[in-house]
């Protein structure tokens, strides 16, 4: 795997490494086959003018690469979503605060990367810009046999492929329903959400109000922790504590269930090693979790609240839209306001009977998606291939959107073996849980030595 930004850092500080030589590292990359369809535009020269002026490198991302997803406004550039819809909208006046936020760290942007049109899809697929081939990071080699390229998660596609490749030390995306964590368990790397509300929204093209989280995939959970203290503009509490203090839930119901086989062995090995390292871990029912499709039986929060913000733009260009990212929004419209106003108050409800048996553990262990990654040409557009699209797409979903109904977090981090498809751990909580769940996985990372 690429030096994690950590590594990269402390090369640039003790001269090893010259900043020019780590810009220069970083384009090569974006410019190699394994990025293909990756950026939708670049900024070479930015990199490098960047490169040149690191006199104070003791800002956090000084001389390093961040990838933007085409979810977020950058100033002076266009935001499309991955979409060919808003070709004609007007360039961004600002920097959202996410964007701010990185270039103050002294972070150079190396490009806006692909992404699912509007981030409606956790597959990873695009008709109008070419779809990212997954990327094992760990060992770069691709996912996949030559010629068989495999989907690399969504909807931060590009953004995942961008940091998984070294074309980026960090890749900024979103996760409504699992958008870092998925794309970050296909490519073999790191994927934080943070509790939604710590990071600011504004400046990003929403899916959903309610959901919606800004967040950053990097390569190690270290470089996840400064990255996250950086968008949140906020101090993580560090707390080191040995294995056996920690306690660790295994959701069973739901998260266990038809699992492939490749995640199932890389998921019970490495609740056995955490196990083994001294850690307590009991499995749990988690029953609740079996009520969330009654809870979204008339198409959750991303269909209302994404309706809403596209009604205007279907009528409009219905027509050039993704039809299978179409067909999801307009579910919303036949959404009534007291099905949305009852929705919140079941969420509620749901969340306090889900966080009361969270009680006493600091962390639920779950594979972060039940399959390893399809093949693009499996689910690639074509109404022949609906159906198993779909299907894909539930799987890929299923474990992750249930943090985001619970307002909590969560963050992926590899799991598997040398010679095997990437597989993503999950470690999730609650609300407001953040620093634990980082220092849990701080731990797991270490014990599973995928650092």
């Amino acid at each position: 795997m690429h030096p994690d930004l950590h590594t990269t850092r402390q090369r640039l500080l003790d001269g090893s490494l010259a900043p020019a030589a780590a810009a220069e590292a970083a384009i090569v990359q974006a410019q190699s086959e394994a990025c293909r369809h990756v950026f939708l535009t670049t900024d070479f020269p930015g990199v490098r003018a960047a490169a040149v002026q690191t006199q104070n490198l003791q800002r956090p991302l000084a001389g390093l690469s961040v990838s933007v997803k085409d979810l977020f406004d950058v100033a002076g550039e266009r935001t499309r979503a991955g979409s060919v819809v808003l070709d004609d909208a007007p360039v961004a006046a600002a920097d959202c605060p996410a964007v701010a936020r990185l270039r103050a760290a002294g972070g150079a942007l190396i490009g806006r990367t692909n992404m699912v049109e509007f981030a409606f899809s956790g597959v990873g697929v695009n008709p109008h810009h070419g779809t990212p081939a997954a990327w094992d990071g760990r060992y770069n080699v691709p996912v996949g046999t030559v010629g068989s390229p495999h989907v690399p998660g969504g909807s931060s596609s590009g953004a995942a492929v961008s940091v998984a490749t070294g074309a980026a030390c960090v890749g900024l995306g979103s996760d409504t329903g699992g958008s870092l964590r998925i794309p970050a368990a296909l490519n073999g790397i790191v994927g934080f959400k943070s509790t939604a509300r710590l990071v600011p929204t504004e400046g990003a093209i929403p899916l959903s109000t309610t959901l919606d989280t800004v967040g950053a995939m990097t390569r190690s959970v270290a470089d996840a922790i400064t990255v996250h203290e950086i968008l949140a503009a906020r101090t993580v509490a560090r707390r080191t504590r040995p294995a056996r203090d920690w306690r660790f839930a295994v959701a069973r119901t739901g998260f266990l269930d038809d699992l492939d086989t490749t995640v199932a062995r890389a998921f019970e090995r490495s609740v056995k090693a955490l196990h083994d390292a001294g850690a307590h871990v009991e499995e749990i029912a988690l029953d609740a979790v079996r009520d969330l499709g009654a809870l979204q039986s008339t198409g959750g929060f991303s269909a209302a609240e994404s309706f809403a913000w596209h009604r205007k733009l279907l009528d409009r260009d219905a027509a050039r839209y993704d039809p299978r990212v179409a067909a999801r929004i307009q579910r919303g419209a036949s959404m009534k306001a007291w099905e949305y106003i009852d929705l919140f108050q079941a969420r509620r409800a749901w969340i306090a009977r889900v966080q009361d048996a969270l009680t006493g553990f600091d962390a639920v262990l779950s594979p972060t998606v039940p399959i390893v990654a399809p093949t693009v040409a499996s689910v690639a557009p074509g109404a022949d291939r609906d159906g198993e699209f779909f299907r894909v797409n539930a799987l890929l979903l299923r474990h992750t959107s249930v943090v985001n109904m619970l307002d909590g977090c969560a963050i992926s981090i590899p799991c598997h073996r040398p010679g095997e498809m990437p597989v993503g751990l999950m470690l999730w909580h609650g609300a407001m849980h953040d620093d634990a769940l980082l220092g849990a996985a701080a731990l797991a990372e270490d014990i599973l030595s995928f650092k």
